[in-house]
């Protein structure tokens, strides 16, 4: 990574980290940030001046090289395919010696500059004022953590050489974000990877919105418990997707309301941070108090459209159907139990059983959870395109794989997330994690109830 303080470059970080993974690329981030404090700081907070420190200077540039080392082993010797080096590496000294430490070690590894860069300076500012309100100045006067804050900037501008010339000359690959996603640049970029990595900070952004995450409405196929299939839904199926309907309806408006507020009460705490401050709030943060658009989107199956029929009804909502977001296929397997594919094929069903994750269903467009993970990927994308509300209205297979991305869950988690009918999932980015409710239907009072979430926590 690459960039000066403010610009966003840990939130891209942890985006393109949380995606390949996802993708099942074995990724880990490799900060400085405790490295760097031991080796800068004076006091309670990081003084300007320590940059200008030859023995600070000279613990950070080995601090930098040890730092990739423990990343170097990670690919080398623990089976890791994507390792990112989350720190600024401003100069061209630090990334020629990056570059040139990596090759010594192992000549054919990729080497990609990312480096991220913020044009709009409205966001800037509001980044600066969101870094001086950090733990790393907690209890000090805001006006005095500003100017102390604008004067380390100052000295990392007074050093810091963007990529460009120097990295086209030497036939470097790079990407730049610019604005968190607002325009990219590529250079030579080589390989698989690299294009999707490229592709994926294309698209993302940083506005509030939720994303919704549901199964379709009870099937006859469910009462059955037949697996695969295109039926239609129960009377059970009927009254969930209306109570759904009312439920998003009610929560959709309580955003709003919610929105509005948090939008006025920024541009008041914006004006009375301290004396002078006029830090606009971020519109990507705190929205512009408007009601945002509602994007409902189904799988191409029956009982998945309709439990959307009555958001299609509703010129507000807009509704689509996703051949992405069909029902993994089980092949020979469509409309079996897993009771009669026990009986009829044990050595199939030992196999599912032992690793659901890489298990294939055999015949004609039968799939397994990797190549449910391939198909989502331009799904995934749009959805971190567009900043307007999502509800999914998806299958078993489909809602563990998008909620292992939004939870950032590792790939031993995704074939065994328990989703039965009835949840539904609402989870909102916030500049700090997300926010995941749960909540269960609840049949004889045809509503929802919050609830405790049941999906794994501690990556949050």
């Amino acid at each position: 990574m690459v960039g000066l303080p403010g610009r966003g470059q840990s939130r891209v970080t942890d985006k393109v980290r949380r995606y390949l993974s996802w993708q099942q690329h074995h990724t880990k981030t490799f900060r400085m940030n405790n490295g760097r404090s031991i080796a800068s700081r004076t006091d309670s907070t990081e003084k300007a001046e320590v940059f200008e420190n030859e023995r600070a200077s000279f613990i950070r540039e080995n601090l930098a090289l040890s730092t990739l080392d423990d990343l170097l082993e990670h690919l080398l010797f623990q089976g890791g395919s994507v390792g990112i080096l989350d720190a600024l590496n401003l100069t061209l000294e630090r990334r020629n010696a990056l570059y040139k430490h990596v090759k010594e070690r192992e000549p054919k590894l990729g080497i990609v500059f990312i480096e991220s860069m913020c044009d709009d300076v409205q966001l800037l500012e509001t980044n600066i004022a969101s870094e001086i309100r950090s733990p790393d100045y907690e209890g000090n006067d805001p006006a005095s953590s500003l100017a102390d804050f604008k004067k380390r900037l100052r000295a990392y501008e007074s050093v810091y050489v963007p990529l460009g010339f120097y990295e086209e000359e030497k036939n470097m690959q790079y990407i730049k974000v610019i604005d968190i996603g607002r325009k990219t640049i590529h250079h030579r970029l080589q390989g698989f990877l690299t294009g999707t990595i490229a592709s994926y900070l294309s698209t993302f952004n940083t506005s509030p919105r939720q994303i919704w995450i549901t199964r379709h409405g009870q099937s006859y196929d469910n009462i059955l418990i037949k697996i695969g299939g295109d039926s239609d839904l129960t009377e059970v199926g009927v009254h969930y997707a209306s109570a759904l309907y009312k439920f998003i309806n009610r929560k959709r408006a309580e955003w709003d309301e919610n929105q509005q507020l948090r939008h006025y009460n920024a541009l008041e705490a914006a004006q009375d941070s301290w004396p002078g401050d006029k830090t606009p709030p971020n519109p990507d943060t705190f929205g512009d108090g408007e009601s945002k658009n509602f994007c409902v989107w189904t799988s191409m199956l029956k009982r998945s459209i309709c439990t959307a029929k009555e958001f299609e009804e509703d010129d507000d909502y807009d509704v689509m159907a996703w051949e992405m977001l069909n029902q993994l296929n089980t092949g020979y397997f469509e409309g079996l139990t897993f009771e009669e594919i026990e009986v009829r094929f044990p050595e199939e069903h030992a196999k599912q059983r032992a690793d659901k994750l890489h298990y294939i269903y055999p015949g004609v467009g039968g799939e397994g959870y990797l190549q449910v993970i391939s198909r989502l990927r331009e799904f995934i994308r749009e959805m971190e395109r567009i900043k307007d509300h999502i509800l999914a209205i998806g299958h078993t297979s489909i809602c563990r794989v998008l909620m292992a991305y939004l939870l950032d869950l590792t790939r031993d988690d995704i074939a065994d997330l328990d989703m039965p009918l009835g949840m539904l999932y609402s989870v909102e980015t916030k500049d700090d994690g997300i926010e995941l409710h749960a909540y269960r239907y609840k049949e004889d009072a045809s509503d929802f109830m919050e609830v405790p979430s049941h999906l794994s926590s501690q990556r949050l």
